[in-house]
């Protein structure tokens, strides 16, 4: 039984495809696009996956949408009802689109599907297959799959968090064997991540892409306001039940998130994008990190109180990405296991919508996972063998030179690695969700004080004070990081060992926020945030030998099994899917060398002119 997933029409689209309950692909539009967190239809995604199961759309048994259009849409007239007449913009805005689209989504996706498969214009039998093929999931049901249905239990409470689906911004199911039922909701407008993404606009960044930046952002900062937001925003229950306070938000029916009573409680109006970052922000960002630690916390420690029989726990929804808060809630203890859905956003909302339907409406049986998961390490992207990878990139007129073996390859990668180059990394199957897992990453050395700061301002050309993710042998986790788990997806925050740690001074101390960067404070700098922390890879030589291997050489040359992992694209952009798009981000970027496949390429040997012209393209000077 073959089964398409789809998530579309808000961000992030996506599409996945299951062969007999079995994980073949899945990939977000945006790495076929190129437009970061494209919404649209996911066409090319769509036609990926087809090609890697070697299936036709005709041969598809079921195409399931991950939401449902007429529910959503309920909650948005419900909504404008409840508060009006305020809102009445927002309503004038939003209504005609959805009466014109997202209303009548059932056909529209009936016929993008139908010219997907059958070209531009498709019969009316043709639409009619598609149609008689469509199934629809619900929001946080979706969500939920995708956590439960690959982890590694066959028991597991199963916890959601997002800004919001149909109703649901906050879902608990118990999955038990093929079986997986929502048990409780919290319902729109009271939203944890609204309550964090109405922070991350205030605080200047972009909202459903911005809250990787404040959580960041949050180590620079003291938590002054925290008290400030418990009191006034959110209601928080000791069960980890809450309602937000309408009167300082403007999301449920306005055009903006917070509004000007939000702006008075902090003593001013929202931070202009781009503009230079305060102490302000640093704090703010502390604050409501602290609060949503807090709230995540109470919550979990719930939901072990009603399910004692239970040891395992299952994180999905946009607010398991704040791996924070996951890296805490692991160290409570409240369950035994934790198993984190690496695309926990929308994209993987295809992926569960594909297993909801296989598990729940064909009534499937899962099969035996007592021992790992089945994600494939998140590697279900597109592939490119040496062949192709070399006729790509001289056809992008790219100067390389192919190697006779992959251990060849891993060589001379490694010393780069331990001379402070800064490598482009394409090697395997692109990664499902927002994390490069070691497919798609850009690699650098730990222990140099200048990495760091260098690959944020002259590769990624980003704020300098985004940190960077130690990928670390499995075996030698415990050893650098205060952590002896699993964590292949970079969704757990660990502190550094205290022995592998260097104290700050006094002096040092007393820096003004983001100053404080350039004190080295471990034994690997470049990847140890200014709170002593780090969001720690486990590569396992299971899932990725090649990465697995590459990092072995570094600790032969080094005595260091960690290494800098970070993704591979430039602000701005999604992460690379081809080897011309490697190409481009490597000779628009200060990078110094590039390795795909067994192809490694040098700047200094490239044509400088293909340099000006991929970072005028990025704009980038």
């Amino acid at each position: 039984m073959v089964i398409l997933g789809i998530s579309a029409f808000y961000h992030d689209s996506a599409a996945a495809i299951i062969r007999d309950g079995d994980i073949v692909a899945a990939a977000q539009e945006e790495r076929f696009t190129r437009k970061k967190h494209d919404a649209s239809f996911p066409k090319k995604a769509v036609e990926f996956c087809l090609e890697q199961a070697g299936v036709s759309m005709e041969e598809v048994d079921n195409i399931v949408f991950f939401e449902k259009p007429f529910v959503k849409f309920e909650r948005l007239m419900e909504t404008y009802l409840a508060f009006a007449p305020r809102g009445y913009l927002s309503f004038k805005t939003a209504i005609p689109v959805w009466l014109k689209e997202k209303l009548f989504q059932k056909k529209m996706l009936t016929d993008l599907l139908a010219e997907t498969a059958f070209g531009e214009k498709p019969s009316k039998d043709q639409k009619k297959l598609i149609k008689s093929k469509l199934l629809f999931s619900e929001h946080h049901l979706s969500h939920a799959a995708s956590a439960f249905y690959p982890s590694p239990f066959d028991k597991a409470v199963v916890l959601t968090m997002d800004g919001v689906g149909e109703w649901a911004s906050t879902s608990v199911s118990v999955g038990n064997g093929k079986d997986l039922q929502i048990t409780k909701e919290i319902h729109f407008p009271h939203s944890l991540g609204l309550l964090y993404s109405a922070m991350t606009y205030y605080t200047g960044f972009k909202v459903n892409s911005g809250e990787y930046k404040i959580m960041g952002l949050a180590p620079y900062g003291e938590p002054k306001y925290a008290d400030l937001i418990m009191d006034n925003l959110i209601d928080v229950k000791e069960d980890g039940s809450f309602r937000l306070n309408q009167d300082y938000f403007d999301y449920a029916t306005g055009l903006t998130m917070t509004n000007k009573k939000f702006d008075e409680l902090f003593g001013g109006p929202a931070r202009t994008s781009e503009t230079q970052i305060t102490q302000r922000e640093m704090d703010l960002a502390a604050s409501v990190q602290v609060v949503t630690e807090e709230v995540v916390r109470r919550i979990v420690k719930n939901l072990k109180a009603e399910h004692p029989d239970i040891d395992n726990l299952c994180l999905a929804g946009g607010v398991a990405l704040n791996c924070v808060a996951n890296g805490k809630i692991l160290k409570e203890g409240y369950f035994k296991n934790i198993w984190i859905q690496p695309a926990a956003g929308d994209a993987g909302g295809s992926l569960g919508a594909a297993l909801a339907a296989y598990h729940l409406h064909h009534n499937m049986e899962r099969r035996n996972t007592n021992q790992t998961d089945t994600m494939k390490g998140s590697y279900l992207g597109p592939v490119f063998d040496d062949n192709d990878i070399e006729k790509r990139l001289s056809e992008a007129g790219a100067k390389f030179t192919r190697l006779a073996s992959e251990d060849e390859m891993i060589d001379e990668t490694a010393k780069a690695l331990a001379d402070e180059k800064a490598i482009g990394w394409f090697q395997g199957r692109m990664e499902f969700g927002p994390r490069a897992l070691g497919g798609r990453s850009i690699l650098g050395d730990p222990r140099s004080p200048s990495m760091q700061k260098n690959l944020n301002l002259k590769v990624k050309y980003r704020e300098s004070f985004r940190p960077f993710a130690p990928s670390v042998l499995r075996d030698d986790v415990s050893e650098w990081f205060d952590l002896n788990e699993d964590s292949p997806y970079m969704l757990l925050v660990a502190p550094v060992n205290d022995n592998k740690c260097t104290e700050m001074t006094e002096e040092q101390n007393k820096l003004f926020g983001i100053d404080k960067l350039n004190i080295p404070r471990s034994e690997i700098p470049a990847v140890t945030h200014v709170d002593y922390s780090a969001r720690v890879q486990t590569v396992h030589k299971e899932t990725n030998p090649k990465y697995h291997a590459l990092i072995s050489k570094f600790k032969d040359l080094t005595g260091c099994p960690v290494i800098v992992n970070t993704s591979f694209n430039v602000r701005g952009e999604p992460i690379v899917c081809t080897p011309e798009d490697a190409f481009r981000c490597f000779m628009g970027t200060e990078m110094d060398m590039l390795v795909v496949g067994n192809c490694v390429l040098k700047k200094e040997e490239q044509d400088p002119a293909l340099a000006a012209d991929y970072k005028d393209a990025f704009e980038l000077d």
